[in-house]
C-alpha cells in the first residue's frame, strides 16, 4: 500500500488527538513492509520515514491485538512489524503535577495511574516504559531514562523511585 493512500484515508490535517482505532475492526488487508525498530526509527520498505508528521500520523492509527501491531483505518488494516515497543519516550519534564513525557508519536502524558511506569528487560537491562493508550507502550530512550534518573530518590527501603500523578514508581 502506498503511504500517500494511507495519508489520504486518515488525513494529515485532522484535529489533534487520536482516531478511535479501538472501534475500527476492518478485515486484514495484508502485511505492510513497515518496521518500527527498537531505537524508535520507523522504516517503510527498508527506508527510514523521515517526515515527523507522517510518523505521528502512523502512531495515531496504530493498534495492538495480541502480539501483533496494525495500522488501521475505518476500511483497512495493515499488519506491521515492531522490534520492541512501537513508541519511544524522547522528552521528560518535571511539572508541579508530576513527570510529563512526550513520545516520538507526539503523545504528551503525565505519569500516573492512567499512564503507569514499569520496568522491563531490553537487551538484558531493565528499562522503563509507560502505557500510552489502550495496549500501546512507549520505551524510554537512553536520554529520557537519564533525565528520569535525575528525578529519582531512594526511599526508606533502599528502592530507587520516582513520584508522579499521585503514584510512586520503582526504578530499581
Amino acid at each position: 500500500m502506498p503511504l500517500s493512500d494511507l495519508e489520504k484515508q486518515v488525513g494529515l490535517d485532522a484535529p489533534a488527538g487520536h482516531p478511535p482505532v479501538e472501534r475500527w475492526n476492518p478485515p486484514l488487508s495484508g502485511d505492510m513492509d513497515m518496521l518500527i525498530r527498537k531505537d524508535g526509527v520507523w522504516l517503510h520498505e527498508g527506508e527510514p520515514v523521515k517526515r515527523e508528521k507522517l510518523v505521528r500520523l502512523f502512531a495515531s492509527i496504530l493498534k495492538r491485538e495480541g502480539d501483533d501491531y496494525f495500522l488501521v483505518t475505518p476500511v483497512e488494516k495493515w499488519r506491521i512489524q515492531v522490534e520492541d515497543r512501537p513508541l519511544l519516550v524522547n522528552l521528560i519534564d518535571a511539572t508541579g503535577q508530576g513527570i510529563q513525557v512526550v513520545t516520538n508519536g507526539g503523545d504528551s502524558l503525565l505519569l500516573g495511574q492512567a499512564h503507569p511506569l514499569v520496568m522491563s528487560p531490553l537487551d538484558g537491562v531493565q528499562v522503563p516504559e509507560v502505557r500510552v493508550r489502550n495496549n500501546l507502550w512507549a520505551r524510554f530512550s537512553r536520554n529520557a531514562f537519564y533525565q528520569l534518573s535525575e528525578l529519582a530518590q531512594v526511599d526508606d527501603d533502599g528502592q530507587i523511585t520516582v513520584a508522579s500523578g499521585g503514584e510512586v514508581f520503582v526504578l530499581g
